[in-house]
């Protein structure tokens, strides 16, 4: 399954079970397809209609924008909205602006056509989402009289397509690339119409490489390489042949097949068991891979999986604790010695072992990081006037902190603290709250901007492996409509739970890492509004509201423990 299979893929399936294109026409100068799926008829689909004779102008741009909507490769009846001399220039390959569905038109004595309307975001030609900020979408449609007929002379290049319709027509997949150290599956989202074409779609993809964004964090095995043909699927078995790929002894075929085998198989158009993987035809000099591979071979690059047996932790007045009955954690962090506020917490990704513990203590006019072994005693490594609450990855032992507001720092297990540069941190304002994805590559901040609006910013975790420096160059906001934010934790290495609201009013949200399918979850089952979460792949969600936590399950809130009264405590989240 994707990332964010719902609604909009429920609803996409009758609509484009049989459709066989990718986001837009496009081509890719590394990937050269010598033969294309046929694009099978479908049982039903409902097409947008040509203009109506006599249509005003305010008519036409309505249904040009509606025609934005079909499944029929290059989209004809948009074209049938133009004049024919811009009719013959425009091509919807040039991506894709969404825009909400309530949008307003007004004509002008000069024969053009004002649309304005909030947008939600744009879509570029290789499937990727960039959330729209706070300004609006204007564009004045100029018309023409053709034989009597208003027709726009000059439309936006690619598409304006409506929210709703977008989530008809376009599914949301995930490309995957490794991480630095090769171990994990990193998740890139794009946008691609669902059909026969979608697997050959989303592996031209991974071809052209990780988005802009993430790309400074990522590995991508399939560098260099190309399609020798179409990606086809047969009995639930996708065959993938490449070309182009030089092979030696310290090429990373593993990594290779593992990527493409976790994002083939998590498409949601189409159900794909297993995958071949050929080079020119010939199967991968892979040794003790079978030549159909599913991810039961590659179990170790699961993107959701977490650490065995791993439980919540929080903390209640001092002590840390775990959620499955409320005990205290052995050694001297349990017993509330330590008077912890915060606190992380690494396992080991073979046994799932508890090795590393950090946390926060408060203490006047200043707040020091202990960090030490799991049930251990630890000892002070980093002081500051205010520290936010730590926090890991699942791929290194090390916590992550931002002190006095401004800096980030990170801590690996027996060294020495060392900065992280953020550059534009400094010019977004205070940051409070800081959460590295389970994978390591992307952190989230809650940044507190200029106006005093805390709002979230999410940046790629870029390493120099050689050098040993660490950097999180850009943290571009990934919810502009969604403040006052209070917390921030990954359900997935894909998708972020917040909790934002005014005082009185927060609520938990759901949104993926590149800020679409932002959603409201309820709070049934709270006493009160949240105002601290935890969350971690596979793991249900935790919050504290009225001092006390709850989890989150099958749909509502309910205590800890079934039967029994909810537990007091703070500061809830899973070890990584």
């Amino acid at each position: 399954m994707s990332r964010r299979s719902g609604a909009p893929a429920l609803a996409a399936a009758l609509l484009l079970g049989a459709t066989a294109c990718s986001i837009v026409p496009t081509s890719s100068p590394t990937v050269q397809i010598t033969q294309a799926p046929e694009r099978p008829a479908p049982e039903f689909i409902s097409e947008p209609l040509p203009p109506a004779r006599g249509a005003t102008p305010e008519d036409v741009v309505r249904g040009f924008i509606d025609a934005a909507a079909s499944s029929v490769p290059e989209r004809p009846v948009a074209k049938d909205y133009l004049t024919p001399e811009a009719a013959s220039t425009w091509s919807d390959a040039g991506g894709i602006t969404i825009i909400s569905p309530g949008f307003a038109t007004a004509a002008s004595e000069a024969g053009s056509v004002v649309v304005t309307a909030d947008l939600v975001g744009t879509v570029d030609q290789r499937g990727i989402f960039t959330v729209a900020g706070t300004e609006p979408f204007s564009y004045e449609f100029p018309l023409a009289e053709v034989d009597g007929e208003w027709r726009i002379s000059d439309p936006p290049d690619g598409l304006v397509i409506l929210e709703t319709d977008f989530e008809r027509l376009y599914d949301p997949v995930d490309g995957y690339f490794l991480d630095p150290t090769l171990r994990q599956l990193v998740p890139d989202p794009r946008y691609l119409i669902g059909g026969e074409a979608q697997p050959t779609a989303l592996v031209e993809r991974l071809v052209q490489g990780p988005s802009a964004a993430l790309a400074a964090g990522v590995e991508n095995p399939l560098a260099g390489a190309g399609l020798a043909r179409t990606v086809t699927v047969d009995d639930q078995v996708a065959t993938v042949d490449l070309t182009g790929l030089d092979v030696d002894a310290t090429t990373p075929l593993r990594e290779l097949s593992a990527q493409l085998v976790w994002s083939l198989t998590r498409l949601d158009d189409l159900t794909i068991r297993s995958v071949v993987v050929t080079l020119d035809g010939e199967p991968l000099p892979l040794e003790g891979v079978p030549e159909e591979q599913t991810t039961d071979d590659w179990p170790a690059f699961d993107p959701d999986a977490t650490p065995l047996e791993t439980v919540g932790h929080y903390l209640d007045a001092g002590s840390l604790r775990t959620v499955e009955d409320g005990a205290p954690v052995p050694g001297p962090a349990g017993n509330g010695g330590y008077g912890l506020s915060s606190a992380a917490v690494s396992a080991d990704a073979r046994t799932g072992e508890l090795t590393f513990l950090a946390g926060v203590r408060p203490e006047a006019g200043q707040s020091t990081l202990l960090a030490g072994p799991y049930g251990g005693e630890l000892a002070p490594v980093l002081t500051g006037r205010t520290l936010s609450a730590p926090t890991v990855a699942a791929t290194r032992p090390e916590v992550w902190v931002v002190r006095d507001d401004t800096e980030i720092v990170r801590v690996p297990a027996g060294s020495r603290p060392q900065a992280v540069s953020a550059p534009t941190l400094a010019g977004l304002g205070r940051a409070q709250v800081i959460e590295l994805s389970p994978d390591g590559v992307r952190v989230a901040v809650v940044v507190t901007d200029v106006q005093g609006v805390p709002r979230l910013h999410v940046g790629t975790v870029v390493r120099n492996e050689e050098g040993g420096g660490v950097a999180v160059r850009d943290l571009p906001q990934v919810a502009p409509t969604l403040s006052p934010v209070v917390d921030v934790a990954w359900r997935s290495n894909g998708e972020l739970w917040v909790l934002a609201g005014d005082p009185g009013e927060e609520a938990p949200y759901s949104l993926g890492v590149d800020g679409w399918g932002l959603s409201q979850q309820v709070t049934s089952g709270l006493p009160d509004q949240p105002t601290s979460l935890g969350a971690a792949p596979g793991r249900e969600p935790l919050v504290v509201a009225g001092g006390r936590l709850w989890r989150w399950a099958r749909g509502t809130w309910v205590t800890l423990v079934p039967g029994r009264e909810p537990l007091a405590g703070s500061a809830p989240f899973y070890p990584l």
